[in-house]
């Protein structure tokens, strides 16, 4: 049996309930990450910058902006982990261990 990586949500909010700044923040920590993806940085081309890593992902949820972590990052570059982590630590923001479900699609109208 196969376990499934976990996912962390680093929270934009503070442990003391303040929203953080600046309000580009996940972007640009998921933009610092986004080299590490499957395969590493053998694909080449145009578009080979282009995007964020799929081990580390800026998103809003419930109004809040987040970046969701990957834990198969500390297995390809265990200090891009530490430092992704260590940013919420420093910054006394809140991490949630959860998983991220898949969007269900739309019913289909009859």
């Amino acid at each position: 049996m196969t376990t499934k990586p976990r996912e962390f949500f680093i929270q934009g909010i503070t442990k003391e309930g303040r929203t953080f700044r600046p309000s580009d923040w996940s972007e640009r920590l998921a933009g610092a990450m986004s080299c590490f993806r499957p395969g590493g940085m053998k694909a080449g081309g145009i578009g080979a910058f282009i995007g964020y890593s799929p081990y580390c992902v800026p998103r809003v949820i419930n109004g809040v902006k987040c970046v969701i972590v990957n834990e198969a990052l500390k297995d390809i570059e265990p200090m891009a982990w530490d430092f992704v982590m260590n940013f919420a630590r420093d910054n006394g923001l809140q991490v949630a261990e959860a998983c991220l479900l898949p969007e269900e699609a739309a019913p289909a109208k009859r």
